[in-house]
Order: structure tokens, then sequence, then C-alpha cells
């Protein structure tokens, strides 16, 4: 037997470094299909040595033609250690900017990782990998896509709230909304005060229904919130996934991605 690596055509790794001098390892998969008039729809998938092999797949599989899908290119961020969750880096770009005193015990005991700057990576995202992208793909800024499971799943709900321009449709998938005494909770409660509904954005919030309880007090709280956002164009959908668990429920959520891009 004869083994050579497997790779696909049309994904491809660049590094880049942000203006905060942090490297990234940005993983893409490019369609194969041309672009429809108004641009590619892009997903930018957060923790991408996790995420983006299997949001690649689903995404290859559901936009065949006749058919499928629209076209949708998929961007993974991912970082240099290739670890599937470099806990020290998504610890300090996913994280909500609070004091020490609210952080709480951490389950090994162990300190936090440096934290808090959430803000930092938005602007990387927004200021230098959106634009980078759109160089190289004709891309609909009018349907752009992010996605985060866990620590990344509260950095979407940030996201949502701290630049609600950037996304037309995000996802938070098993969101850690006990970071800091539920500290987006209060980010969701005030955030939409000058918001306009310039835009409608659709959100997908999922949990699987076998995490852990404070997973799942936390996903429902934020579906609460969130639910009396519709009439601010903003639009929830909550979705628990029967016996998954944090883990396993990742398929799940990656493979319904491109459906919910339809709407």
């Amino acid at each position: 037997m004869t083994k050579k690596p497997y790779t696909s055509e049309n994904y491809f790794e660049v590094a880049m470094t942000s203006r905060q001098q942090l490297d990234y390892r940005i993983l893409i998969a490019s369609p194969t299909d041309e672009p429809p008039a108004d641009g590619y729809t892009v997903i930018y998938a957060l923790d991408g040595d996790a995420l983006f092999p299997t949001l690649a797949e689903a995404v290859k599989l559901q936009t065949r033609k006749p058919k499928g899908y629209d076209p949708i290119l998929v961007i993974g961020i991912g970082y240099p250690s290739k670890e599937p969750f470099d806990m020290e880096r998504r610890c300090l770009d996913f994280t909500l900017p609070v004091t020490k005193e609210h952080l709480p015990p951490r389950p090994d005991g162990t300190p936090w990782p440096p934290n808090g700057k959430a803000n930092d990576f938005l602007d990387f995202i927004e200021h230098e990998l959106m634009p980078a992208i759109a160089q190289e793909w004709p891309i609909n800024k009018k349907k752009q896509a992010i996605v985060g499971h866990s620590l990344g799943g509260l950095f979407t709900l940030y996201a949502l709230c701290a630049k609600p321009h950037l996304f037309s449709h995000i996802v938070a998938g098993s969101p850690s909304v006990w970071w800091a005494d539920n500290a987006v909770l209060k980010v969701i409660d005030r955030c939409f005060d000058d918001w306009n509904g310039q835009h409608a954005i659709n959100l997908l919030l999922t949990i699987g229904a076998n995490e852990l309880p404070d997973m799942l007090e936390g996903a429902d709280l934020a579906a609460e919130r969130l639910k009396h956002l519709s009439d601010q164009n903003i639009h929830t959908n909550y979705v628990k996934f029967d016996e998954e668990d944090h883990v396993s429920v990742l398929p799940c959520l990656l493979g319904r991605l491109p459906r919910f891009l339809d709407t």
C-alpha cells in the first residue's frame, strides 16, 4: 500500500501577522464555482484548526450543483501551534476586557492566560483580514458570517454588539456566557441603544442538550435576551441538539451553516 498525504486542490494556507504582532494561520477553502453576480458569501470560522476541515467539507457537499446552495468561501482563523483549541491564544483573542476580580477560578486552579483582547481581534478581522480576502476574491459584503464555539461563541455574541455592521450572519455555538460573571449579557442589554436596524442580522445560537448545566443556563439566558431584539432587525434562531455534548455538537452545528446562510 502506497500512502500519500491527502489535500484538496482548492484549500490554501496563508500566514498573517497582525498590527498587534500576533501570528495567525489563515485557512482558506476557495469555491470551484464562479461567483454569483454580487460575489461570494464568506464564513469566517474561529478556532480554524478545529472547525475549518469539517465546515469546508460540509460547504463543498452542500453547494454542489445543480441543486446545491450558492458557493461559499470558507476562511478559518487558526494559530501557529496548529492545536485544535489553542487555549492561550483563544483566551487572549476571544474574551471581553474585564478586571481580574470578575474572573472565576480556573477549573484546574492555574491562573488564566492573558485575556480580554476581543476588541483588538475584531479590529484585526475588520481592518486586516477582511480587506486581504477581498483583494483575492469577489466578496458579497452584504453576506458575511462568523462562527465560533465555546469561547469563540462568546466572541461572536460580543462581535454582534461591538460591531453590528460587520456581519449579516452570526453563529454562537455553545457560548461561554459564564465568562466574567455573565458579562456578555450586560453587553447585550445595553449595546443596541443607538442601533436602528440598518440591516438584518441573522443569529444562530446553538447548544448540545447534554452539555454542562452552566453552559445550558448561559445559552438559555442569552437566547432570552436576544429574542427581544427582533424588533431591531436582529433575528435569533435557538437550537438545542438532542443527545450532543460540548464537542460532539460541532458537526451538527457546522453542517447547518449553508442552509442558515441561505436565509
